[in-house]
């Protein structure tokens, strides 16, 4: 007989099986072979015999009504760190946890052809595209690749702003690093990594390692599955975010592990991808540091099903190209942003391309820009996003969205003059990516406790410097709350402002992204700009 603590794990690993095969990320007559493998990961040699004498008849087996995976894949996890002799540390949890969730799926050949096939499937391209997405999107989040239990926790608002509503996230669904894992990793010598960085295909089906590896620590990706679509006469590889910081948020990267770059081949292949999926939006990051995202290393995209702030704002003035044949526009918008919309894709393309080209070679002292350093160092490149919309009669209209980016310093503003500037920094100093650019704030962690400490202090009526956590935002707070006192403001109007007040910083801090700024000056030199495009 079994003891009871092995028991009890035996069962759980037969409600893991369980849940693979309701969630379809298995067959029936997988399941005696997957419960198997669970088992080996736990070094149990006994089992109870739930599916070990025949296959279930269906997908339908029965759950505990107190099923939960979460519960369930972290005491399993639990059990295999502690019978494989792992350090009990945050990582090997994860580690473990991923490994258990990948028995249940298919290899990366099943799924992306189940993935094509069912791009095929539907009365149109449109229903067959969303069909297949649906299908990756339910494996990731069923898998556990994304993290819906994480995500859930980030906390998230709709702030109010000149140029419309902003999006608000402070992002806790990252996990922070185990003091352990930092510690161990400062004591090892680094060697060549393996993946190369965090978008290689080879990242699909990799254990992980822990920061006490001579190569340093690496997420755990054995449930990745990644599909292939061609972009630009090339296969690219797309997947979804495991930290998804909108509705479906996925990525598409390029096979070799090359730069960023933008330029005509790279924005013809963000239309490619909304040919091939017209109910998702695409985008690139900018190719150059401190106005690019956080992963220059890897040409990539990303897109997903959400419409974004930016992609709602008016039109501060209007103008054609082409002839007539594209549609252009100076969006109404804290960061200097041209929509270029047409029926003709490649007329649309050979309009961006060339607004790509005038900007990099672009400056205007009067407003501050710089495109090259003497030595032919460039500072000018764009941000651009694509989606496709339906016209009359189905006819395809492409939308572009073009941000005007610059990564040029000076001695006031090292880190970037347009750039986060330091007066914003206790909310948000890092790059504006691709994913700001559009409106929806990424801000980090240490936010929930500042924030929580600034309002106990308002509350208390103690010196905002008194407290370390509301320190760095002193200045900030005491002319949020400049004349209020706690007994006006409830609960929920003391929250309201502080959300309030972060948005308005979100809002300036786009404001000194934006390469011509929101005054006379900036508007006759954006002007200029557009009138050279047009002629």
């Amino acid at each position: 007989m079994m003891p009871a603590d092995e028991t009890r794990l035996a069962e759980r690993a037969g409600d893991l099986v369980a849940y693979g095969l309701r969630e379809r990320l298995l067959a029936p007559d997988d399941a005696p072979f997957t419960y198997n493998r669970i088992l080996a990961e736990l070094r149990l040699t006994a089992p109870a015999s739930r599916f070990g004498d025949a296959p279930p008849a269906s997908e339908e087996v029965a759950l505990p009504d107190d099923f939960d995976l979460e519960t369930w894949i972290a005491e399993l996890g639990s059990a295999v760190v502690l019978a494989q002799g792992e350090d009990d540390v945050p990582s090997a949890h994860d580690r473990a946890e991923t490994a258990l969730m990948a028995l249940l799926m298919a290899r990366p050949s099943e799924v992306n052809r189940r993935f094509q096939e069912l791009r095929v499937s539907g009365a149109s391209r449109e229903e067959g595209a969303k069909r297949a997405t649906d299908y990756l999107y339910h494996l990731s989040l069923s898998s556990r690749y994304v993290r819906a239990a994480a995500i859930a926790r980030n906390i998230s608002w709709t702030s109010s702003s000149p140029y419309g509503p902003l999006e608000i996230t402070i992002n806790l669904s990252k996990p922070e690093k185990d003091p352990i894992d930092i510690a161990a990793a400062l004591s090892k010598p680094k060697v060549a990594k393996y993946p190369t960085c965090a978008l290689c295909q080879s990242n699909e089906g990799y254990e992980g390692r822990p920061a006490s590896d001579p190569a340093g620590a690496q997420d755990p990706r054995q449930n990745l599955r990644i599909v292939d679509v061609e972009l630009g006469g090339e296969t690219w590889g797309l997947q979804y975010s495991p930290y998804a910081y909108f509705t479906e948020h996925c990525i598409c990267m390029s096979r070799p592990h090359r730069p960023m770059h933008v330029d005509r081949e790279n924005i013809g292949r963000l239309l490619d991808f909304v040919d091939a999926f017209p109910h998702y939006f695409i985008g690139s990051n900018a190719d150059l540091p401190i106005c690019g995202g956080s992963i220059l290393s890897h040409d990539h995209f990303q897109g997903g099903r959400h419409t974004f702030p930016m992609m709602r704002a008016g039109v501060e003035e209007a103008f054609a190209l082409a002839h007539g044949e594209v549609e252009g526009a100076i969006l109404r918008w804290p960061l200097s942003v041209v929509r270029l919309r047409g029926v003709d894709r490649e007329t649309l393309l050979d309009e961006a391309a060339r607004m790509l080209a005038l900007w990099r070679d672009w400056s205007d002292a009067s407003v501050g820009l710089v495109a090259r350093d003497a030595d032919g160092t460039p500072h000018h490149t764009i941000t651009p996003v694509a989606r496709r919309l339906d016209g009359e009669a189905g006819t395809p209209i492409y939308e572009l969205f073009c941000a005007l980016r610059s990564n040029l310093t000076s001695p006031e503003h090292p880190l970037g003059i347009f750039h986060p500037h330091e007066l914003y920094h206790h909310i948000k100093k890092e790059n504006i990516g691709l994913i700001e650019v559009m409106g929806l704030a990424i801000l980090p962690p240490r936010l929930k406790r500042e924030l929580a400490a600034v309002e106990r202090c308002f509350i208390e009526g103690l010196p905002f410097e008194d407290d370390p956590e509301a320190a760095p935002h002193a200045a900030w707070a005491r002319e949020l709350f400049d004349g209020a006192t706690p007994d006006e403001l409830s609960d929920a109007a003391l929250a309201a402002r502080i959300r309030e007040g972060v948005g308005e910083v979100f809002c300036h801090v786009l404001e000194d992204c934006g390469v011509f700024k929101q005054d006379e000056a900036g508007r006759e030199a954006f002007r200029r700009f557009i009138e050279a495009l047009q002629g």
